[in-house]
């Protein structure tokens, strides 16, 4: 039969059949068959196929299947080769008088790649008592706020909404504008060590900070006026994980080893005339949980890390809350654990991260181990000559920093349903003459951040961007 008694619909089954640079080259034989190739689903099936993970907003003439899966393509072929110059421009950025002691993304992870120009903003908190927004691909400073009385330790921000959020060494948080960086609230907890974690609930923005006077702060955003104060235990202070991705949980962790952690119901928190429990019964865990990280693919499935006879165990609990008529409950099921092969407790470097459902990163020292959630080792990559001090997870790759000076970029294959991990490349961060190594690490679909530690206390950025 000639192509061109086919219908349109024969032509897009035919063509389903077809990889992109097929797809592309038949686009060119005439305009039944080039309208036959612009047919979205075919590029969201090569889409969905090609990467676990795709997220995207259809708006007319700016986003579509087909540019999202050619751009991407293209990038992460510019991210696989890493040549410098050629695929990436390195970019210091210098400024603060201080250690960087915290970074985050302003701007949103993913990009609307058909806008064809993209800005990814970081905004970094210093001992030099300063937050200051930064333009990744210019490698130039946007804003700095005030010297503040004293060293800034954590910064948070909210890309939804443009806004800020620091902490410094004596218990002060400030909310920022993004654009500007104008000073909007302060809230005093009064205490030097005061964890803050930021969440959503029906679209309005909340605070928690934990205190070393045992209370648990929840503040709402952006007034920072408080709204709740808790007391998770009766005789320690607490510190917190980030909250579910359901937005429903916060994991409390005590300080005292002899304490199990407990988990916090943010609704309860955010609204406490509500006669609700405030938090479930201890968690099946002591012995001193260390280290957490939810998988993000779940509503609320946690690991956590606790020392064990001078071991590491980990161990996956899902989270349920189960909310009737007269009452709700707080549940918290074992999904699995195990033990780490044996390290020193005070191992001073190690982290974890989760992927999917259930696949769990641990770097120690200069070893990332990839495990499932019964403690089958997966793969084990030792690229690092030093300790790895961070370690950035998301749906395209892993970015490990260390005090080597390099960042080692891994990138997800995607193969019979199942994700592994690939070795791509390096990025150097510097002149062994003026710096220590790696300290931090932090991408958006498009760069990749890196706080490098000066000799002389002064740390700067490198921004990698990888060019449209």
């Amino acid at each position: 039969m000639s192509g061109e008694l086919l219908t349109l619909d024969c032509l897009v089954h035919i063509f389903s059949h077809l990889e992109a640079p097929d797809l592309l080259r038949a686009a060119q034989v005439n305009k039944t068959w080039l309208e036959a190739t612009e047919t979205a689903s075919l590029w969201r099936n090569m889409c969905l196929n090609q990467w676990a993970f795709c997220n995207i907003s259809v708006t007319p003439g700016m986003q579509t299947w087909k540019k999202y899966y050619l751009h991407r393509s293209n990038i992460e072929h510019k991210m696989m080769s890493g040549r410098p110059s050629a695929d990436y421009t390195c970019k210091a950025m210098r400024g603060h008088q201080g250690e960087i002691q915290d970074m985050a993304y302003l701007s949103p992870n993913e990009h609307t790649f058909a806008m064809g120009k993209v800005k990814s903003i970081v905004c970094t908190a210093s001992g030099d008592g300063t937050v200051k927004a930064w333009d990744v691909q210019e490698g130039t400073q946007i804003w700095s706020s005030p010297k503040q009385e004293t060293k800034l330790v954590q910064v948070i921000t909210l890309p939804q909404h443009n806004l800020v959020v620091t902490r410094d060494l004596l218990g002060t948080i400030k909310l920022w504008q993004g654009d500007t960086g104008k000073e909007l609230g302060a809230f005093s907890a009064e205490s030097a060590f005061c964890p803050t974690i930021a969440y959503t609930i029906n679209n309005k923005l909340f605070l928690s900070v934990a205190t070393s006077s045992e209370k648990i702060y929840t503040l709402a955003v952006p007034e920072l006026s408080q709204i709740s104060c808790i007391k998770p235990f009766p005789n320690c202070s607490a510190d917190l994980s980030s909250c579910s991705p359901d937005g429903r949980s916060i994991v409390v962790l005590p300080l005292d080893r002899n304490e199990a952690p407990k988990v916090l119901y943010t609704h309860h928190a955010t609204n406490p005339e509500d006669d609700l429990p405030v938090f479930s019964s201890p968690l099946p865990i002591k012995n001193c949980a260390s280290v957490t990280c939810w998988l993000p693919a779940e509503p609320a499935r946690i690991a956590l890390m606790h020392g064990v006879d001078q071991c590491y165990n980990i161990t996956t609990i899902d989270i349920t809350i189960q909310k009737s008529k007269y009452k709700m409950n707080i549940t918290a099921q074992q999904v699995a654990t195990f033990r780490l092969p044996k390290k020193p407790i005070f191992t001073q470097y190690k982290t974890i991260a989760g992927f999917g459902k259930q696949t769990l990163l641990i770097a120690f020292n200069i070893e990332l181990k990839i495990y499932s959630l019964d403690g089958t080792e997966l793969n084990t990559f030792q690229d690092h000559m030093k300790a790895i001090t961070s370690i950035w997870v998301d749906p395209f790759r892993v970015v490990t920093s260390s005090f080597d000076l390099s960042l080692r970029v891994y990138t997800w294959k995607n193969d019979n349903k199942t994700s592994s991990l690939v070795s791509r490349y390096h990025l150097v961060g510097g002149s062994h003459r003026w710096s220590r190594g790696f300290t931090n690490v932090a991408c958006d679909d498009v760069s990749i951040v890196g706080v490098v530690a000066g000799v002389d206390q002064t740390d700067i950025l490198r921004a990698y961007s990888f060019d449209l």
